[in-house]
C-alpha cells in the first residue's frame, strides 16, 4: 500500500534545531510525496485529528520513549508509526539513522510489513467506584504504579476478574504488554518476552519478600488493584502512569483497573530479523 503522506515527531533534545528533520522531510518531499513536521506540542495534538489509516505515516526520530509518543498519537488511528533510533538502547525504533534514506525509499515504494502490538487500557477509579475525571489512559509499554513524594512502602492487594490474587509490600507494580517486557518491567526483574505475544506481566518493583515473582497473565485477563491505606497511618503517596506519563495521584481506596485496550500499534517492519536476532544485538552492544 502506498503512503502518501509523512508526519515527523522527533526528540527535540537529540534534533534540537530539527536539521535531520527538515532534512528527511525534504527528501520525502522530493520523492513525489507530502511531509509536515510537528515542532511543537500543539502541533503534534492537532496531528492525530489529521492521520488516516492507509494514507499516512508517523515518522517517529529518537529512541523508545518518542516511539511511544507517536503511539499516543495514532491510538485508535490505525495509523503505522516508523521509528528511527537517535536515541540508545532502541527496541521499537526499527532504522538505525545512518539507513534512513535507503529506509525511507522501501516504505515509499511499498517495501514493507506492519506489525500489531497489543496495548493496555487502564482507569482510575476512587473508594467509591466513581472514574476521575483525568483518570483514563492507554499504554503500548505499560501501566506502572509506585510511590511518589515519600519513602513508605505500598500496600496493595492484586484481582484478577474478581477473584483475589494477592496482598504486596513493594515499591510499586507494573502491568506490561509483551512489548514493554523490554523496558522497565525487564529492570524489576520481569521476563523478556516475544513482542508479538497477546498476554499481561505482572512484575512488582522491590517487593518486601522473598515469596513474590513476575505473573504471567491472560490477554483477556481484568486485573484491579486497590490501594490500602499506608501502615501506621498517614497520607498515601502513590501514582499511576502511563507509558511514563500521564501521571495520576492515587489515594487510601482507589482501584486502578488494567485491561487490554481496543486499540493496537501499527509498526512499520522492514527486516526479517527475528526478535530473538534483535535482543541478541542489543544486549551485546
Amino acid at each position: 500500500m502506498s503512503i502518501e503522506r509523512f508526519f515527523i515527531i522527533a526528540n527535540r533534545n537529540k534534533d534540537r534545531d530539527q536539521k535531520l528533520s527538515r532534512e528527511i522531510c525534504h527528501f520525502i518531499q522530493s520523492q513525489g510525496k507530502a511531509c509536515r513536521i510537528a515542532y511543537t506540542d500543539q502541533e503534534r495534538q492537532d496531528m492525530r485529528g489529521k492521520l488516516r489509516s492507509g494514507l499516512d505515516c508517523v515518522l517517529v526520530l529518537g529512541g523508545d520513549g518518542t516511539v511511544l509518543e507517536g503511539a499516543h498519537l495514532a491510538a485508535g488511528t490505525g495509523t503505522p508509526i516508523l521509528g528511527i533510533n537517535i536515541g540508545n538502547v532502541g527496541y521499537l525504533a526499527e532504522v538505525e539513522l545512518q539507513h534512513w534514506e535507503t529506509a525511507l525509499r522501501r516504505v515509499i515504494g511499498g517495501g514493507y510489513e506492519i506489525e500489531s502490538r497489543m496495548m493496555l487500557d487502564g482507569i482510575v477509579r476512587d473508594s467509591e467506584n466513581r472514574a476521575y475525571p483525568d483518570g483514563y489512559g492507554n499504554a503500548l509499554n505499560d501501566i506502572v504504579i509506585t510511590r511518589n513524594r515519600g519513602l513508605k512502602i505500598l500496600d496493595f492487594n492484586v484481582s484478577v476478574d474478581g477473584q483475589f490474587l494477592n496482598r504486596y509490600s513493594a515499591d510499586g507494580v507494573i502491568i506490561s504488554t509483551a512489548t514493554g517486557s523490554t523496558a522497565y518491567s525487564m529492570s524489576a526483574g520481569g521476563p523478556i518476552v516475544e513482542p508479538k505475544a497477546r498476554l499481561i506481566l505482572l512484575t512488582p518493583i522491590s517487593p518486601h519478600t522473598l515469596s513474590n515473582r513476575s505473573i504471567v497473565l491472560s490477554a483477556d485477563d481484568r486485573i484491579t488493584i486497590e490501594m490500602i491505606p499506608p501502615r501506621g497511618g498517614g497520607e498515601l503517596r502513590a501514582e499511576c502512569s502511563f507509558d511514563g506519563s500521564d501521571h495520576i495521584d492515587l489515594h487510601s481506596g482507589d482501584k486502578v483497573i488494567i485491561s487490554t485496550s481496543g486499540f493496537t500499534t501499527r509498526l512499520i517492519c522492514l527486516n526479517r530479523r527475528s526478535f530473538l536476532e534483535t535482543l541478541h544485538r542489543k544486549i551485546s552492544s
